[in-house]
């Protein structure tokens, strides 16, 4: 078991100005952990748990997308972003193709969001705030297989370059990417992002590239410079996590969906043998872990899933068990709080590893 010394899960009712609540995310406003919070009305507050202090901040305008078709068993759901310092936020639909950029500060709307469509059924919204050059950013999905960064607070777009689209009997265009671009996890250190899409035909195909030099050196960067984490048939949109800023755990031991098994597998993306699909560095695996599924989280030392059991925690190291707390199954994590956070009817539920 988890050391119960350590604090015992907490229950929260959500404030009471609040309706029901459809996602977090995490931020820290000078040094202090807190949420922002997201309601079915689309409102945006942000709640300091051990407090109770709330605030709202802004409201969003992105319709539901209610009317989609379901594809590979999913349907469009709000996703709420936020920057670390809790300034922007960003609410997407998933699975959808429209979203928007919100300056909490100001309350209000920055930037209004547009995937294009085209598959966006079988991948989350490919969003994700970083820091660059004393600014925040935001890289999005402006297309199947195109993403750009653009600045969070003005909406200026920083990686202007030539579209890559060609029609029949026409020459494939220098830098095209094949590639469907899924949920987007930045590096503990802001430098790299690991992007979890597809290919055809399909194969779930998570890679690895530097936001650094996409930025400061390379303006493809995210069309020439992955690496590639793994391949497995009829198979993404799994549970992935960074470990470190080196390592990357992703979800499922197996190449096909038909014989995936549960577990994880770790991967050391500094490290690059020859891949067989497009012929890109591959990263090395370093560790298999039998038994995880679900979420996936980690601290920067161990690896966490959350499951209908409970939170496991384990040693990346080795793939050795360490520990289980039944009947808390966290949605989300505090990485820099080391908060874990269920959500549930009415309230939350809290435990922190300190």
């Amino acid at each position: 078991m988890l050391d119960v010394n350590r604090g015992s899960v907490v229950d929260t009712p959500v404030p009471a100005e609040v309706g029901v609540v459809v996602d977090v995310a995490p931020i820290t406003i000078d040094g202090t952990p807190m949420w922002l919070l997201l309601d079915e009305a689309g409102r945006i507050g942000r709640w300091h748990i051990a407090t109770g202090t709330y605030e709202h901040l802004a409201t969003t305008t992105v319709p539901t997308e209610d009317g989609h078709e379901p594809r590979i068993g999913r349907t469009p759901r709000r996703r709420l972003h936020a920057s670390v310092d809790g300034a922007f936020a960003a609410v997407v639909n998933d699975y959808g193709r429209l979203g928007e950029v919100l300056d909490l500060r100001a309350g209000r709307i920055t930037m209004t969001l547009d995937n294009e469509g085209y598959q966006e059924a079988t991948v989350p919204f490919s969003l994700v705030f970083a820091d660059h050059a004393g600014r925040t950013v935001v890289v999005h999905r402006t297309g199947w297989n195109r993403l750009d960064v653009s600045a969070a607070g003005t909406g200026e777009l920083l990686t202007e370059r030539s579209l890559t689209s060609y029609g029949p009997n026409e020459p494939r265009p220098e830098h095209y990417l094949d590639y469907f671009h899924g949920a987007l996890y930045l590096s503990p250190d802001g430098r790299r992002i690991l992007d979890d899409g597809w290919i055809w035909h399909p194969v779930g195909f998570p890679s690895v590239w530097s936001v650094e030099r996409w930025l400061t050196d390379n303006v493809w960067e995210s069309e020439d410079g992955p690496t590639s984490v793994c391949g497995r048939e009829y198979y993404w949109d799994s549970a992935m996590t960074w470990i470190d800023s080196t390592r990357v755990a992703v979800e499922g031991i197996g190449d096909d969906d038909a014989v995936m098994q549960p577990g994880a597998r770790i991967f050391d993306t500094n490290r690059t043998e020859q891949g067989d699909l497009w012929k890109l560095p591959t990263a090395v695996e370093v560790v298999r872990v039998q038994g995880p599924a679900g979420r996936f989280f980690s601290d920067g030392t161990h690896l966490f899933n959350s499951d209908a059991e409970g939170l496991h925690m384990w040693n990346p190291n080795d793939g050795v068990h360490l520990a289980t707390m039944p009947e808390f199954s966290p949605t989300h994590h505090h990485r820099k709080g080391g908060e874990f956070l269920e959500l549930a009817p009415g309230m939350v539920r809290t435990w922190a590893l300190r």
